[in-house]
């Protein structure tokens, strides 16, 4: 195990907590502590991939002209105000994924572009995430952070584990990275030595530390790094909210009853505060470099979630994918407003010239257009620059060209990460666009 070196300008340290620090003027606190960390100034490009399964409306999912003139279909509407920093693609797809044409088969590649052993055994290929945190992990606390907001199903469906319509991030080409969908947890993952319950506050053990490292920085970043502690502090008190409420993810021993009705196989009672918390911990996680790479499954492909919130509670989400109705759109909608979520709270965090969108890249992607299972072509939008890497208000269109790998869309992902492979999966070729 890889041993990391932080200073204290970069970790606040308590009692069996650490918690890393976001960008100051004052300080360098990126990375570690080589040589090329210290002299580095800017903030780091990061990568979040998100994932909403079966597909999307079949009529709505589309992106007209480009730049300022980009129009957006109505699933993509929650994301009108990130035009500028938008990148819609379409036409791309994963061989290997038409060869089963059911869910596991589209989801459990999705991400390497690897052949898919069947039969219920496992073996994929390693995700691009994973590829990633394999080559950066070791500059911050945690190599990757991988969430969730429902369960992993482990059985078998049409000859192909289940596990692969549960999983896009896989450590090697047989082990699904663990997935984690407790809000507590995740939480803990950023801040805690170890994950523990049941004690005290994350800022009420490195308070002592924060109060040293505040009296050596200028007035501006004391103003950043306290609002910076207050948002610790409000996370950690939703989350203690959502507990005391029963609206967890699966089973707590301190809750009494749930007061909404739970799922049988129990996925979270409240879903849209799930969602809101996992969004805001993978936001944290970015503000203070705990971790550059993170995906988050919003849910399971072939899932069984249901909307009451949308009034949309009479069928899961699967066989609701099945049919393009308002109510599939207003679930298309909701998925795409936790992407626009994640998006302003980055943008408001800013670094330096930048924000943290600005630095960032966020993928969101489904293994199938449609919930018919159509993987022809797969629904694709990015927001972020990487840093200014990438230009924004774009509107790419791959469908009529021969050489249409998603997996060339990982190689310029991972060329912005500062990772330059000659191959990956079937590509060897980058989209020179992204």
């Amino acid at each position: 195990m890889a041993i990391h070196h932080f200073s204290r300008r970069t970790m606040l340290r308590g009692l069996g907590v650490s918690m890393a620090l976001p960008w100051m003027e004052s300080s360098r606190v990126w990375g570690d502590e080589s040589k090329a960390a210290k002299e580095a100034s800017t903030a780091p490009t990061r990568m979040a991939i998100l994932f909403s399964g079966c597909g999307f409306h079949k009529q709505e999912w589309w992106a007209k002209g480009e730049g300022n003139a980009l129009e957006l279909g109505k699933v993509l509407a929650p994301l009108n105000d990130f035009r500028d920093q938008l990148t819609f693609i379409r036409g791309l797809y994963n061989a290997e994924a038409l060869k089963g044409n059911i869910h596991s088969s589209q989801t459990g590649n999705l991400l390497s572009g690897a052949p898919l052993s069947s039969g219920g055994t496992i073996r994929s290929g390693t995700s691009v995430d994973q590829v990633v945190a394999q080559q950066i992990g070791h500059r911050t606390k945690l190599p990757s952070l991988v969430l969730g907001c429902e369960k992993a199903n482990p059985s078998v469906h049409k000859n192909y584990s289940m596990l692969y319509s549960s999983h896009i991030s896989w450590s090697s080409p047989t082990t699904p990275t663990p997935l984690e969908v407790y809000p507590a947890l995740a939480f803990d993952q950023l801040f805690k030595d170890s994950a523990q319950r049941g004690d005290k506050s994350v800022l009420d053990a490195v308070l002592a530390d924060a109060s040293d490292f505040r009296r050596n920085i200028s007035r501006l970043d004391q103003q950043k790094l306290d609002e910076y502690l207050n948002s610790v502090r409000e996370v950690e008190q939703r989350i203690a909210r959502a507990g005391n409420r029963g609206e967890l993810q699966g089973w707590r021993p301190t809750l009494t009853k749930p007061n909404i009705p739970r799922p049988a196989d129990g996925y979270p009672q409240d879903i849209v505060e799930h969602m809101r918390l996992m969004s805001d911990i993978l936001v944290l996680a970015f503000q203070t470099d705990t971790t550059r790479v993170c995906t988050l499954k919003l849910n399971n492909d072939h899932g069984t979630l249901r909307f009451p919130h949308l009034g949309v509670d009479y069928m899961i989400h699967h066989l609701l994918s099945h049919s393009d109705t308002d109510d599939w759109l207003k679930v298309n909608q909701f998925f795409l407003e936790q992407m626009a979520y994640i998006a302003g709270k980055l943008d408001a965090i800013q670094e330096g010239e930048r924000t943290a969108l600005d630095n960032s890249m966020l993928m969101l992607c489904s293994s199938m257009m449609t919930g018919h299972h159509d993987a022809s072509q797969l629904p694709v939008v990015m927001l972020g620059r990487a840093g200014g890497q990438i230009q924004g208000g774009q509107n790419l269109d791959y469908s009529g060209q021969s050489d249409r790998q998603m997996c060339r869309l990982y190689l310029s992902m991972m060329d912005k990460m500062g990772i330059k492979l000659g191959q990956f999966g079937d590509a060897t070729q980058r989209l020179d666009e992204v």
